[in-house]
């Protein structure tokens, strides 16, 4: 049997990064992950369960899911406004260098 090189994730992603597509998808993929995992945090820091925060945005218990799952594309700042109210925070959006 050949060995060859283990090829582990962070070098098969080095190498994918290298495609401008590639990294734009990525990218925008990582960036709603990031908010997904913000929200889901947020919400248990405030002690509630996804029904709870559900019945106070006037959703569902599946959509809360959704978005805190980064499977949510509709991420709309009406969105993240009833959320922030629900939790008794308010939204900041801020503009960083690329």
């Amino acid at each position: 049997m050949k060995k060859g090189k283990v090829r582990t994730f962070q070098s098969r992603l080095r190498e994918d990064m290298k495609d401008p597509e590639f990294r734009k998808y990525y990218q925008q993929e990582r960036q709603a992950l990031k908010l997904a995992m913000q929200i889901a945090e947020l919400r248990e820091r405030k002690g509630l369960s996804q029904q709870e925060l559900a019945k106070l945005m006037g959703t569902s218990q599946q959509a809360i899911s959704r978005i805190e799952s980064g499977e949510y594309e509709g991420f709309t700042l009406k969105t993240l406004e009833k959320i922030a109210e629900a939790t008794g925070m308010r939204v900041k959006i801020e503009f960083v260098a690329a």
